[in-house]
């Protein structure tokens, strides 16, 4: 587990996010990000004593950029900015989401490229290390200029204004809480607060822990379906790995096709009808489970490739490069990350609905090979898991609503000068909802296929499945007369999202 995370000029992991937004790893900035800020500050300080006006330290923003600013209203400049952005709407999101949200912007301010001074970077680091977390609303971000309104309700609690909650996420006054913390409000100059509102970090940060979440779901999907295949007296033989990575090289069904076969190897049930079993091939939800969950996988490696381009990237506008020169750019628009985002939401819908299919066919007596209508202790009097599957087939359908893409749409802002957005931020608020229903999918398919085990008894589950349904059992009890079902499937659903399944 990481305990420290430290910001240089290059960029950060994967894990490096996950520990900080999830963890609450330390934060500490090296001091080549703290020397590069110095110079590239010095730069910004040399273009604002100067006549010429320069986008984002003597101008307007956005539509009134053509608007020079004088020397004495440059402080209120920047307040007046992170103000007046600071304009969502609707719930607040998720303590770990604005943790990676200000991680991702400290990292960009430490790459010395923004012009914002090093105590700007040392007092968001402070924010971070105290669990102090402000306020971020649901809605405010189109994923272009920057996750605008996010960032600005984070910019606005480093001045000592705006709403933040405490280490126990107890909402208390700002000032309280700074100065329990020992960290002074600062006082924004040219060009920083738009430094600190101006990146893809809302957008990123979900990615990033997007993706950390599907991998581990991947490995759970490969471990419930194959203990579908044993409920379902299916074959292992379609796993075999000459007829994956010889016949069709995709990497990741390369993958889930092995972790398939492990699980199964050993199974006492898949070995009682490999002689006498008239079946010619099983059905498609158990047959090519590799090959969709290896496409998930595939797709993850894409996304993991954005995200990490993004993480070494440093993005704001004005950016103050290596010559000293402050260039406009537009590298702050979201659409690599959108994309991606759409994407995983996408795999995430289709690995689902897989897995429903697979439950249905267990719950189903005239497909299930002598499995109790429904997996009920007394058919008829008991219904069994029968409503589990309404609730899956639920949240498969939920699923495949939120895949419609985000990234297709653009809404025009800021007097037509900001004409063209990426939704990014739409995008991957959808996919977190995405992954939490695909992990309640795959719990009921767990339950599910652990019953159907249960029921063949005497023969005997391999022993890699034994191990997960005696994980399970811990929680959730066997078959029997019915009972309250909604406790047992989340019980299930916090195993999944644990890595025992892994």
């Amino acid at each position: 587990m990481i305990s420290t995370v430290t910001i240089g000029t290059s960029g950060m992991t994967l894990d490096d996010v996950v520990a900080v937004a999830r963890g609450n790893a330390r934060v500490e900035l090296s001091d080549d990000a703290l020397a590069a800020m110095a110079t590239s500050r010095a730069q910004v300080e040399q273009l604002a004593a100067s006549d010429t006006p320069v986008y984002g330290i003597s101008t307007g923003f956005g539509a009134l950029a053509n608007r020079h600013i004088p020397i004495e209203s440059r402080v209120q400049l920047q307040r007046s900015l992170v103000r007046s952005h600071a304009a969502g709407m609707g719930a607040p999101v998720e303590r770990e989401v604005v943790r990676a949200l200000i991680l991702l912007r400290l990292k960009t301010l430490a790459s010395g490229r923004t012009g914002a001074r090093p105590v700007v970077a040392q007092t968001m680091a402070a924010l971070l290390n105290a669990g102090i977390t402000p306020v971020v609303h649901e809605f405010g971000s189109l994923g272009c200029s920057g996750d605008l309104a996010p960032l600005a309700h984070c910019a606005l609690v480093l001045m000592g204004e705006g709403r933040a909650v405490d280490r126990d996420g107890v909402e208390r006054p700002v000032a309280e809480l700074l100065s329990e913390a020992g960290i002074a409000p600062v006082e924004l100059r040219e060009k920083e607060g738009l430094a600190l509102i101006n990146g893809t970090d809302g957008m990123l940060g979900m990615l990033v822990m997007a993706i950390a979440d599907l991998e581990r779901l991947c490995d759970a999907a490969d471990v419930t379906a194959a203990m579908s295949v044993e409920g379902l007296m299916g074959t292992d033989q379609v796993f075999r790995a000459d007829l994956h990575t010889e016949l069709r090289p995709h990497p990741g069904q390369a993958v889930s096709a092995a972790n398939m076969l492990a699980a199964l190897a050993g199974s006492g049930i898949v070995a009682s009808h490999k002689e006498n079993d008239d079946r010619v091939q099983d059905a498609y939800s158990l047959r090519c489970a590799p090959q969709v969950t290896g496409a998930v996988r595939d797709t993850l490696f894409h996304a993991r490739t954005v995200a990490e381009r993004e993480l070494a990237a440093a993005i704001d506008n004005p950016v103050v490069l290596p010559d000293g020169t402050i260039s406009s750019n537009g590298n702050f628009h979201g659409a690599p990350v959108a994309y991606v985002l759409d994407f995983l939401a996408i795999a995430a819908a289709d690995l689902g609905s897989m897995a429903e299919r697979r439950t249905d066919r267990m719950l189903d007596a005239k497909r299930s090979h002598g499995l109790p209508p429904f997996l009920a202790d007394d058919p008829g009097v008991d219904s069994g898991l029968m409503i589990a599957q309404y609730t899956q087939a639920g949240l498969v359908s939920e699923n495949k609503r939120l895949a419609v893409p985000a990234s297709v749409d653009s809404i025009p802002s800021s007097a037509m000068q900001e004409d063209h957005v990426s939704m990014g931020w739409h995008a991957a608020r959808k996919l977190r909802q995405s992954v939490d229903n695909l992990t309640r999918i795959l719990a009921i398919e767990l339950v599910t296929a652990a019953r159907a085990i249960e029921l063949r008894a005497p023969l005997e589950p391999a022993p890699a499945t034994s191990g997960v349904i005696r994980a399970l059992r811990e929680v959730v009890p066997g078959s029997g007369p019915d009972r309250f079902l909604a406790p047992e499937l989340e019980a299930a659903e916090g195993l999944v999202r644990s890595r025992s399944l892994s």
